[in-house]
């Protein structure tokens, strides 16, 4: 299992999509594709975008499929960071591709 800490990639804020985006390609999706379990870890992030939030995992949705979340974890949430994951996960899976 390998482990991000988002805060060593942004700001406390974390709102910058570009950055997800490089983040996403570079590092998370090697990551999956290579077998490995994923952490993202959120400590140190007081807010996020839903933009920033779709950025970096949406097209994992996509990549992988809707059980990517069962090799995802999400730590150190706090209840706005939670609330915008679950908003684009439900999002995701409700797609149709």
């Amino acid at each position: 299992m390998k482990e991000i800490k988002l805060i060593d990639c942004f700001d406390s804020f974390a709102e910058n999509k570009e950055k997800a985006r490089t983040l996403r390609v570079d590092r998370l999706i090697p990551i999956l594709e290579n077998g490995d379990d994923l952490i993202l870890d959120f400590a140190g992030i007081v807010g996020v975008t839903q933009s920033f939030i779709h950025a970096l995992i949406s097209d994992l949705f996509r990549k992988f499929g809707v059980n990517i979340l069962d090799r995802i974890s999400f730590k150190n949430c706090n209840e706005n960071v939670k609330s915008v994951i679950a908003t684009v996960s439900d999002y995701m899976q409700a797609a149709e591709w």
